[in-house]
């Protein structure tokens, strides 16, 4: 089934993308991911991609994306995760608990021939330093004009 101009199936090759990452084979991200794209924004190469996503394995060495709902409106791929991992090295400054945490994480990529050229994504990364036993600091305040 081919969801996108060109018979890609976006739902097939995003299924075997997180089979990668879940592998943490990210050399091998250039079959799903193009040599440059946006993340939240901002330009970003392959190699600079890949090295966020090493560095979140390298703070949890077992980290797993679980797919937990996957849609497709092409070339838009939506993503919904649970993501797990044991705290075994430095994460956002606090150094390894050996706690293993879960969070949620919700996606959203765009697709051209069939690779990812975009990516929005957030995480709960202060419920998961919570988990960590961490107290982030509080959000500053805000203060009506006027």
């Amino acid at each position: 089934m081919a969801d996108q101009p060109g018979g890609h199936d976006l739902r097939a090759i995003y299924r075997r993308y997180n089979a990668c990452c879940n592998a943490h084979e990210f050399d091998r991200l250039g079959e799903f991911v193009a040599p440059r794209l946006r993340v939240d924004g901002e330009e970003r190469t392959l190699q600079e991609y890949a090295d966020g996503l090493a560095a979140a394995v390298d703070a949890f060495p077992d980290l797993r994306w679980e797919l937990r709902h996957l849609l497709v409106d092409a070339p838009w791929v939506a993503a919904h995760f649970l993501d797990t991992g044991t705290h075994r090295g430095t994460f956002h400054g606090v150094p390894a608990t050996g706690r293993t945490v879960t969070a949620q994480e919700f996606a959203v990529y765009r697709f051209e021939a069939g690779r990812i050229v975009e990516v929005w994504v957030t995480a709960d990364d202060l419920g998961r330093l919570r988990r960590l036993g961490a107290s982030p600091a509080p959000a500053p305040e805000r203060h009506a004009l006027g």
